[in-house]
């Protein structure tokens, strides 16, 4: 699940002056999710720290001082909400959002009249939980706003604009339809790492079901083709696993 930093602008991102930078506390217990939360925070340029237990959780921040903290709801130690209790009853008005696989609307309702300033269930959207992160610091630091995320997403010579929705190889526009945006977005947030049908189909067409893996090879075919012509092949198939979007050397084939 790792993310590669140079994944950002084609190169690794500066270290973010801890005075503009927003700081983000992942809470979480899964290993596997936090890991994928805190490579893709820094990649979009969030100071991040993560911890996997409530009363870590509650040191770190003290220690971190978070402009907003990713909590999960099940942990070993302490209930998430009687963390973030614990963290406002402390005066610390730091905006939480939770991120948890307790999706009841029980759940949700509590999270929310606690004083959490959002709910997401677990499996989730990582462009969405990145987008609500967003949303929830434009409001509460509108001074982070600036430097809340970058735009601009790159692997070699390629680069996604999300501002502008364009898609650039070298110096060429490249056309792309709008679920061939969606799919070359998500192989470069994952750029270097193996992606499967199955994840391809429900984080890019949001199916929640095994789907039908042909749909995924008919618009890789179709990204290939807008975008080999203009350079060595990026996507590369991983046979039985999946794809992924990797520069492959000549020594390599």
């Amino acid at each position: 699940m790792h993310i590669d930093a140079h994944c950002l602008n084609g190169r690794s991102p500066a270290p973010p002056d801890r005075a503009l930078a927003a700081r983000i506390l992942v809470v979480d217990n899964e290993p596997g999710i936090a890991a994928l939360l805190a490579s893709t925070l820094r990649m979009v340029a969030y100071e991040t720290r993560v911890v996997s237990t409530g009363r870590a959780a509650l040191t770190a921040a003290e220690e971190f001082d978070p402009h907003l903290v990713v909590l999960d709801v099940v942990l070993p130690d302490l209930d998430g909400f009687e963390v973030a209790h614990l963290l406002w009853a402390t005066g610390r008005q730091v905006p939480v959002l939770f991120l948890s696989a307790r999706a009841s609307v029980e759940d949700r309702i509590t999270g929310l009249a606690l004083g959490a300033d959002d709910y997401v269930a677990k499996p989730f959207n990582l462009a969405e939980v990145i987008l609500r992160i967003r949303a929830i610091l434009t409001r509460s630091r509108p001074d982070l706003s600036s430097v809340a995320g970058s735009r601009l997403l790159a692997y070699a010579d390629l680069e996604l604009d999300e501002s502008t929705h364009e898609v650039r190889r070298g110096n060429r526009l490249v056309a792309l339809s709008p679920t061939e945006f969606r799919l070359l977005r998500y192989l470069l947030v994952h750029a270097e790492s193996v992606v499967s049908k199955a994840q391809i189909l429900n984080h890019v067409w949001r199916y929640d079901f095994g789907g039908n893996g042909r749909i995924v090879e008919s618009y890789v075919h179709s990204l290939r083709r807008k975008l080999d012509g203009l350079g060595p092949a990026l996507i590369q198939t991983v046979r039985g696993a999946g794809y992924t979007l990797r520069v492959v050397e000549r020594g390599d084939r």
